[in-house]
C-alpha cells in the first residue's frame, strides 16, 4: 500500500499520488482533436458525436447514452456533467478512435 497518510478534519486518510485524489493530481479534459476544442458540456459532446454518426439512446433515464447503428458500441455517461470522469472520457476515446483524446487540464 503506497501513499501518504494525511490527517484532515479529524480523519486520517491514505492518499495515493497517482489515484487522482491527492492535491497534486491533474484534472483530465476530453478534447475533440480536429477542432482542438475542450468538451465542457454534454451539448457540445452530443453535437460532436452526432456528426460522427452516434445517436442518442433514451432507454435509461439516469444515463445519457449514445450508440452507433453500425457497431455494438454504447457510450453511457452520468446525466450530471459534474460526474463526467476520466473513465468516461477514455471510453469515448476508445470507441471513436482518433476523434477525441484525453489531456491534462492546463
Amino acid at each position: 500500500m503506497a501513499g501518504v497518510w494525511v490527517f484532515k478534519d479529524g480523519v486520517y486518510r491514505l492518499e495515493n499520488p497517482g489515484d487522482g485524489q491527492g492535491s497534486n493530481a491533474r484534472r483530465k479534459v476530453l478534447v475533440h482533436t480536429r477542432s482542438n476544442e475542450v468538451i465542457n458540456s454534454y451539448d457540445v459532446l452530443a453535437e460532436k458525436l452526432s456528426s460522427l454518426g452516434w445517436e442518442r439512446y433514451y432507454d435509461d433515464p439516469d444515463l445519457l447514452q449514445f450508440h452507433r447503428r453500425s457497431t455494438t458500441h454504447l457510450i453511457s455517461l452520468p446525466r450530471d456533467f459534474n460526474r463526467f470522469k476520466s473513465m468516461h472520457m477514455y471510453d469515448i476515446v476508445v470507441k471513436t478512435r482518433s476523434e477525441f483524446e484525453v489531456r491534462d487540464e492546463q
